[in-house]
């Protein structure tokens, strides 16, 4: 059905034909669908606001979504949205133009967050974690303007791991970004469709659809950012040994609570002799020459 080229959403339009673009809107196709099913993300009826940085991330989001939807994969209303949060520069007609041209249902919501950030963060200081904040509350108002049941994120397999090695470094938490929560407030599910896909597939995606990119000049432009350097690290890794993320994002999804510290995921105290549920696992040999 992906190679008859009258069948797809009009997002698709254009897209080229060759043997290596629609292996990569399969995969594509695939792993957001595998994402939402594993993670229970469809509600029947649902209206999900999915939320558009103008990044190559959020135009790979918002096509396969809404090639999902037009397969009958994806019994749900979509609303694209993006924030424009008044950064000086900011192409505020690049969206619009490309949403309307694409008949996508689509809203355009204006708050100047860039002045609060810059007016509040120190000289120095990276603006990401506030900016986010802010963010992040005006989308879910959004959601809730609209009757929205769902926030959706274009972050991808990537951002997910870098997340887990931030938090692992710098907060020493074993914790990242999940595919799927419910938000403080308990009314709005925030979800990650492309948890399983890789950055390098939406970069080439964006590529090859020749998608609008608006680079993001107010966090994007600042050096020394601690997720840079955990990206450095992550691609000199993937480098040396390939498939190394797929590897890692993979252990993300087998947790071990028993092989773990944390006395609240597992309780040690209750540990017993003859207890074959809980004693020595394969795994528990060391694989590179550890020493007890």
């Amino acid at each position: 059905m992906l190679d008859d080229q009258d069948d797809i959403h009009p997002l698709f339009h254009g897209a080229p034909t060759t043997p290596a673009f629609k292996k990569l809107r399969k995969r594509l196709v695939r792993a957001v669908r595998e994402a939402i099913e594993t993670y229970g993300m469809i509600e029947r009826g649902g209206r999900w606001l999915v939320c558009l940085s103008g990044g190559k991330d959020s135009y790979t989001l918002l096509a396969v979504l809404h090639e999902l939807q037009w397969r009958g994969l994806l019994p749900v209303d979509l609303l694209a949205c993006n924030l424009d949060q008044g950064q000086p520069g900011f192409p505020a007609t690049v969206l619009p133009e490309f949403l309307a041209r694409m008949g996508v249902a689509h809203r355009i919501d204006f708050r100047d967050t860039y002045s609060i950030v810059t007016d509040k963060v120190p000289a120095g200081q990276t603006y990401c974690a506030l900016c986010s904040r802010l963010r992040r509350g005006n989308l879910y108002r959004i959601a809730r303007e609209e009757g929205c049941s769902a926030v959706v994120l274009g972050h991808h397999r990537d951002d997910i791991l870098e997340t887990f090695f931030l938090n692992l470094f710098h907060r020493g938490q074993l914790a990242t970004m999940p595919p799927k929560l419910v938000n403080e407030d308990g009314d709005l599910f925030l979800y990650r469709p492309l948890a399983f896909v890789a950055e390098a597939d939406c970069e080439a995606f964006a590529a090859a659809m020749n998608s609008p990119i608006i680079p993001c000049d107010l966090c994007g432009s600042q050096d020394g950012l601690q997720r840079q350097q955990i990206k450095t690290i992550l691609d000199g890794w993937e480098a040396q040994y390939p498939g190394r993320r797929q590897i890692m994002f993979k252990a993300l999804m087998k947790a071990q609570p028993s092989h773990l510290l944390d006395p609240t995921l597992f309780d040690f105290a209750r540990l017993a002799l003859n207890d074959g549920d809980i004693g020595e696992k394969p795994w528990d040999t060391p694989i590179f020459g550890g020493r007890d």
